[in-house]
């Protein structure tokens, strides 16, 4: 699906930045005293040295209200019009989360809901956010990525235990022109249900409560079918980069940096050659973090930030695919922003 601004005249600008990363530390060594691995394993097949794991009594909502809080100082703004949340390890089940994030944010009143489309739910946020600006509905819109999968990740099972971290990133959007630095392009999203069991929690909601079954451990976590969505995420996102690419008329070559969805480094790495573009152009940061799911782009984007690898007019293009299946892609150039 295709989604760009309604109004020749109005665009979302990203006028500011935020991070949070729990304080626990886990390296790939911490990982294999626990099980069959080891860092030179996890290394040379995700890429990843270290992650973050948030320490018990902490939630999703915990970081969430962290980055947005920066986000919010970065951007000058004590309020904005609306806050999404992007995220698939709500608080819980029922409420959404993202009022209890605004509530805390002191915005108690604004609108806030939820977006759940797995590690693609910063992209669809994006594009919820650019909407609403677009539309006249917004000024500001706070939009958070905050994921925390140790939570539901089997610690025992080697497949997914050594991949994701947990981390919360931010974006402050504000309504701007098309040609300011820090405005949002073309936005590519699409989705495909038949894939639904490739990135899955398979108990917890109605399909298994419905049907009476007691959940077994494998079911009550987090589960991935690794080698299928390997060639799904590679074929997706390259192909979401070169639609974004040719409806904002960029080549390959004229993109400054390609943020991808920071599952692994050997993905990453297949999207360039597909794109035939050199890595060194590419955001790399699952390295230190792994894959934060819906925090891993704004995350990837402030590490970048902070290492001044993105200059102001900076042609970017962000990627990523996500359980659903989704997918998307999005352009952008990079504004100056106070950190």
């Amino acid at each position: 699906m295709r989604t760009s601004r309604t109004s020749d005249t109005r665009a979302a600008v990203v006028c500011g930045l935020g991070s949070a990363l729990p304080g626990r530390l886990v390296t790939n060594d911490d990982l294999a005293a626990d099980m069959d691995t080891s860092d030179e394993w996890i290394r040379t097949r995700t890429g990843i040295r270290t992650r973050h794991f948030v320490e018990p009594g902490t939630a999703t909502s915990d970081l969430a209200v962290a980055a947005g809080a920066q986000a919010l100082g970065s951007a000058g703004l004590s309020t904005v019009d609306t806050v999404l949340l992007a995220t698939t390890t709500p608080d819980r089940p029922c409420p959404a989360t993202a009022p209890l994030v605004a509530h805390r944010l002191g915005l108690t009143g604004r609108p806030a809901f939820d977006v759940s489309a797995v590690c693609t739910g910063f992209l669809y946020g994006l594009s919820v956010a650019a909407g609403l600006i677009a539309s006249g509905s917004a000024e500001h819109v706070l939009l958070i990525g905050a994921d925390t999968f140790s939570t539901i990740v089997d610690p025992q099972d080697r497949a997914s235990a050594v991949v994701f971290g947990d981390g919360a990133g931010a974006v402050v959007l504000r309504a701007g022109a098309p040609e300011e630095h820090g405005a949002l392009g073309p936005v590519e999203l699409g989705s495909d249900g038949s894939l639904a069991d490739l990135i899955t929690v398979r108990a917890g909601g109605s399909e298994q409560r419905s049907a009476g079954r007691r959940p077994t451990r494998a079911d009550a976590h987090f589960a991935m079918a690794g080698q299928d969505v390997f060639a799904h995420a590679v074929t997706r996102m390259a192909e979401a980069t070169r639609t974004v690419m040719n409806r904002v008329g960029w080549k390959t070559g004229d993109v400054d940096r390609l943020v991808g969805h920071q599952a692994n480094l050997r993905i990453l790495h297949a999207v360039a050659e597909q794109l035939d573009m050199e890595r060194e152009r590419l955001v790399v940061h699952l390295d230190r973090v792994g894959n934060t799911a819906a925090a891993s782009i704004p995350l990837a984007l402030s590490h970048a930030c902070a290492a001044e690898e993105l200059a102001p007019g900076a042609r970017v293009v962000l990627t990523a695919f996500g359980g659903g299946a989704t997918w998307g892609a999005a352009a952008l150039t990079w504004p100056s922003l106070d950190r």
